[in-house]
């Protein structure tokens, strides 16, 4: 009898239990209208909680009725918390949530070629979002990368201001440009190309440093820069002016603009852009020659995404861009009528489609994509004889006026599948891949021709395999077949992710790759120096020059509702074999002429470091700091007059940045920013009044402060809002001092900043 009751009580517990935790709560988190995987949704007060899936779907099972406190939070993204009454059965509570001005944990796609969220990819990537181009007002690619760890984007030459991407130390050639994940930043494009990319076509910036050959083939030995441009995600638009105000001796204008339009049922979208620009020519050292070339941009393009249904996407991106750029002394009329200059007109198209389809319910993806840009250019690089003498007479019948011609191609797929029980889940991705860059560059007047045509067949397997929970192995390969090369050149690469903790991982990758003989960036730009001109050549025998990297990290983050802050320590090591070098060869009747050869080796280590930290959503601090060596395993010359050297030119042994930002609310904004550049060892070449002879120089040290307000006004009747904006970038006009002048200046001795001190206004009008 007694036995019975306890039994019955037992069982009214357990109903009565039931009853009160017998409920669902399920629905989807989004942003934006987008969804927001792996959100965390408690009950609080509770030990009831879930994680949302990659499609932000979550569902809480056996919740308590009544009124229930329900807290959602993710990475990125604003905590929200809602008061809610749980009734018996499904409650279906969908939740919206605001982004986060910090965001810890994008999903990235440079590092894998799949998509995966930062701190779960194995390879380090970070990211420049649109809003930190905004904060350092960079008007291009070129003046938002300085922004980052490990990278310096330089100027290198004082009449047309060509700029190279640098990264862990070694030069532009060693690092590859992506467009949406497309190597269609050609060599002759990479010469001016990231000035001529504004920011308000990039949607975002992905940067992997270190080796990435295994992936994406030849040339991303230093690293990968991926521009992904905008894609539409709602309607909107906004249209902006900026104006600024160089040393108060010259201006530079940008008019820009957005369109988007989404379809009600989300399946399609375009976005559209235009950017103008017009930058007057800059004049230092007030000797009538120009340290800012004249810049006068136009660039549109478009962007468009369609759904057939729910498992597959077309996603096509276009641009043209077309620049007018001058250097030199400053005339009115044609360029060689001039002492000395240098005119382009670039006309540049690229695009890519690609279209991806779902299968085998999610679990498989295949990629189809087709890629291309073509750049056409005229161009004048010359020196004036002495006017009115036999030799000027000649230059103005027959004036070293140039053409080139630019095609790049690219065709490929890529296949993903995972493995949900290979003793844990593991995609494998395989993928081929063709390439061919055909370039042109002619200078009748000086004898001056590259006419190259490269195709490479790439082949590229990887292993994106989690063995536990806390270990990830990566590993894969890349088979290239260039057409400069008799041999299939292999690039294997391997990397290791360990979480030590939720908010902490530990990385290490080793990787291989290769640069091919064939003329690359720089090799394509002409130099003066002395009264001459300065040409790089090709050595007959160069063979293809390799790499081994080895770099190691450790990733910490902490974030809680009122703080997030975070390191990262990174230390990286680079062997080159067979490095490229130039060597000096003489003159002839145009100048200097310059060989790249095949030197025996070089070394390339260092150690990054960088800091981030965001308090209460008002106060956002990034910093970065990089030491470094990079030397060669022999001294190399730079001059038939001076002493060989081991170190790298060009490559100061300490830069940094960082920045900081306070909102005190939804209207005010006050940003901040710093970039530091160490000293450099440089060679000056002689000839010109200042310098006679050539020899070494040290730079001084440069930090350059960048300072910015803007105030954000609601227009509600309207819809929209309108930013206004005050800044300036080099406030203590932290700038080169010693310039060559005149018409026989070493064009190559410049280094530092890009700009001198220059204070800016900006409006922008915005749908809300």
């Amino acid at each position: 009898m007694i036995k019975r009751e306890i039994n019955l009580v037992i069982m009214l517990f357990v109903a009565i239990n039931f009853s009160a935790y017998g409920q669902v709560i399920k629905g989807s988190i989004t942003s934006d209208g987008e969804a927001v995987p792996f959100a965390n949704v408690i009950i609080e007060g509770s030990k009831l909680g879930v994680s949302a899936d990659e499609n932000g779907m979550y569902e809480i099972k056996k919740s308590p009725l009544g009124h229930q406190h329900i807290v959602v939070s993710a990475i990125g993204m604003l905590e929200k918390k809602m008061h809610i009454d749980i009734v018996k059965g499904v409650n279906a509570i969908d939740v919206s949530i605001d982004k986060s001005v910090y965001n810890l944990d994008q999903v990235v796609v440079t590092g894998t070629k799949t998509f995966k969220r930062r701190t779960e990819s194995p390879v380090i990537v970070n990211v420049i979002d649109s809003r930190q181009l905004q904060s350092v007002q960079a008007c291009n690619l070129a003046e938002g990368l300085n922004f980052q760890p490990g990278i310096r984007v330089e100027t290198d030459c004082q009449t047309c201001n060509y700029t190279q991407l640098r990264m862990n130390g070694l030069a532009g050639g060693y690092s590859q440009i992506l467009i949406n994940g497309r190597p269609i930043f050609s060599p002759l494009t990479g010469l001016y190309g990231m000035e001529q990319i504004p920011t308000n076509m990039i949607d975002r910036i992905e940067i992997v440093r270190g080796g990435g050959s295994s992936l994406y083939g030849s040339s991303a030995i230093g690293g990968i820069v991926n521009v992904i441009t905008k894609l539409p995600t709602k309607n909107g638009y906004s249209f902006g002016y900026d104006y600024g105000n160089i040393n108060k001796l010259a201006t530079d204008k940008v008019i820009y603009g957005n369109a988007t339009v989404v379809s009600d049922n989300k399946n399609s979208g375009a976005t559209f852009f235009v950017n103008n620009r017009d930058r007057e020519a800059y004049d230092h050292n007030e000797d009538n020659y120009s340290e800012l070339p004249s810049l006068k941009d136009n660039t549109f393009g478009a962007n468009f995404f369609f759904l057939p249904n729910e498992n597959q996407k077309i996603e096509v991106n276009m641009g043209s861009l077309h620049e007018y750029r001058y250097g030199g002394e400053m005339i009115d009329g044609a360029a060689h009528f001039a002492m000395q200059a240098e005119e382009r007109v670039h006309d540049v198209l690229l695009g890519n489609i690609d279209y991806q389809v779902n299968f085998n319910d999610g679990a498989s993806s295949f990629i189809t994509y087709l890629a291309a840009q073509q750049t056409k250019r005229e161009h004048y690089t010359g020196i004036r004889p002495e006017v009115n003498s036999a030799d000027d007479a000649g230059h103005l019948v027959s004036p070293p006026y140039g053409t080139s011609l630019n095609t790049t191609k690219q065709v490929g797929f890529q296949l993903n599948h995972k493995y949900d029980k290979f003793v844990g889940p593991n995609v494998i991705t395989i993928g081929s891949e063709y390439v061919s860059d055909d370039v042109m560059d002619e200078i009748k007047a000086y004898n001056y021709l590259i006419d190259q045509k490269v195709k490479t067949i790439g082949t590229f397997l990887q292993s994106d395999w989690n063995l536990t929970e806390s270990i990830n192995l990566l590993s894969g390969a890349r088979f290239d077949k260039h057409s400069l090369l008799d041999n299939i050149v292999v690039s294997p690469r391997m990397s290791l992710l360990y979480k030590l903790q939720r908010n902490s991982q530990f990385r290490m990758s080793y990787s291989t790759g290769f640069r091919a003989p064939q003329a690359f960036d720089t090799d394509l730009h002409i130099a003066f120096a002395g009264g001459g001109i300065s040409r790089i050549e090709l050595a007959d025998d160069l063979k293809e020059e390799r790499s081994k990297s080895l770099s190691a990290s450790y990733n910490y983050d902490k974030a809680t509702h009122n703080y997030v802050y975070g390191l990262t320590l990174e230390g990286f090591y680079t062997r080159l074999d067979d490095a490229f070098y130039q060597e000096p060869d003489g003159e002839d009747e145009y100048g200097e002429v310059f060989v790249k050869r095949n030197g025996s080796g070089a070394t390339v280590k260092g150690v990054t470091m960088e800091f981030r930290a965001n308090f209460n959503q008002k106060i956002q601090v990034e910093s970065g700091l990089t030491l470094q060596e990079s030397l060669y395993d022999d001294a190399v010359s730079y001059s038939d007059d001076l002493e060989a050297k081991q170190e790298f030119l060009r490559t100061p042994k300490k830069y940094g940045y960082a920045t900081v930002s306070y909102t005190p609310s939804s209207k005010f904004n006050f940003a901040a920013n710093l970039v530091h550049t160490g000293k450099m060892d440089l060679v000056h070449m002689g000839g010109a009044p200042e310098q006679e002879n050539d020899e070494y120089k040290t730079s001084e040290v440069f930090n350059a402060l960048g300072l910015k307000a803007t105030y954000i006004q609601k227009l509600s009747r309207v819809g929209a809002s309108l930013e206004y904006s005050l800044g300036v970038k080099n406030l203590t006009n932290a700038y080169q001092s010693n310039f060559d002048s005149g018409k026989e200046r070493d064009s190559n001795f410049v280094y530092g900043p890009s700009t001198p001190r220059t204070f800016y206004f900006g409006l922008v009008l915005k749908s809300l």
